[in-house]
Parts: structure tokens; C-alpha cells; sequence
């Protein structure tokens, strides 16, 4: 399965929407009730959006929880594929 296209990571959109509304990650870590530790490694794709992260993303920035888990699952797929064809 091909799909043509490098999928985005969820944290890459996170990341520029919070650098877009200058917020500070501690301060957005506090607010969602996370570490920054776990912020920081969403937002820099090295952890994925879960359902329960996305569902705190969408109380804290009003992005759509499904739009998230929807980029995850795209990219999840995406990786497994590349995996698979190597």
C-alpha cells in the first residue's frame, strides 16, 4: 500500500499551532495536567497522541480529538508500511 505522501505526526501540527499562539510548553503541560517531559515528547513526535492526550489537547486548544487520532492513525500506518516494505 502506497500512499504518495510523508504522513504528519500529530505533534507537528501541535507544535506549530502552539508556537502560532505563543503559548509556553510548561505552561500548556500545567494547564493539561501533564510533565513537560510528556508535552515536549508529543510535540517533538517521539511519543504519540493517545486518546486520552487528545482529548486533553482538544479541552486546552479547541483542536478537534478526532482530527488528531486520525493524523496518528495515518502516520501509525504509514510507519508500519515503511516497516514492512524494508
Amino acid at each position: 500500500m502506497t500512499f504518495g505522501y510523508t504522513p504528519t505526526h500529530p505533534g507537528e501540527v501541535l507544535k506549530d499551532e502552539i508556537m502560532y499562539r505563543n503559548i509556553p510548553q510548561n505552561h500548556l503541560a500545567s494547564q493539561m495536567g501533564m510533565s513537560y517531559k510528556v508535552l515536549n515528547d508529543i510535540l517533538n513526535e517521539r511519543r504519540p497522541v493517545t486518546t486520552t492526550t487528545a482529548m486533553l489537547f482538544e479541552a486546552a486548544l479547541g483542536i478537534p480529538a478526532d482530527s488528531l487520532l486520525k493524523l496518528q492513525m495515518k502516520y501509525n500506518i504509514q510507519t508500519a508500511s515503511n516497516f514492512w516494505k524494508n
